[in-house]
């Protein structure tokens, strides 16, 4: 592929395409070079650093991200908005496990606050839990509930940790049913702290 076909853009798409095919933690310069068939040189001038392509992954993939959990919530409310929520969240995280990751870093804070896709993704998480009418700080805990629960289950799924032969989808939307139920008594469960 000749040197002048590449850009920022192209050279972002091609590392988030290593991502998920080699891991982040394996995507590399040279990596994305090899992928162009050019030398290493050929795209710092479109990426300075390893980091610098990272972060790239991140704000890029968190974009996409933000879209799938869009269209997802988009004219729902209450239960059908967290299933919705929660199932492109999966999907996106299974589909694409290397930019799912990058996604889940701290990035430096002029990178995150520059980031559209990082702060859509949060407004679209407070959009979805509307309807189960918390005020913070029972808010925030429920948000922290909610991702760290489809991130275990995501997780667990990419690295095929789930052994039994129980159906992993019959498994999720009994979690996603369990979300739903605790969302509702959240803020009983408040009051009582």
């Amino acid at each position: 592929m000749p040197r002048q076909g590449l850009t920022t853009e192209r050279v972002a798409a091609a590392a988030a395409e290593l991502a998920d095919e080699l891991g982040l933690e394996r995507l590399t310069v040279a990596a994305v070079a090899r992928r162009f068939g050019v030398a290493d040189a050929s795209l710092y001038g479109h990426v300075r650093s390893r980091e610098a392509l990272v972060q790239q992954v991140a704000v890029r993939a968190a974009a996409t991200f933000a879209d799938r959990l869009g269209l997802a919530v988009a004219g729902r409310s209450g239960r059908a908005a967290l299933t919705g929520f929660a199932d492109a969240y999966r999907a996106f995280a299974v589909a694409h496990p290397g930019q799912y990751t990058a996604t889940q870093l701290q990035l430096p804070p002029e990178v995150g606050r520059a980031s559209g896709g990082h702060l859509r993704m949060i407004e679209i998480s407070y959009a979805t839990l509307r309807a189960y009418r918390l005020d913070e700080p029972a808010l925030t805990d429920a948000i922290r509930f909610v991702r760290s629960t489809l991130h275990g289950f995501a997780t667990l799924e990419i690295a095929a940790g789930f052994g039994h032969p129980r159906d992993v989808d019959a498994s999720w939307q009994r979690v996603v049913a369990g979300v739903h139920t605790a969302l509702r008594h959240w803020r009983e469960d408040d009051d009582q702290h």
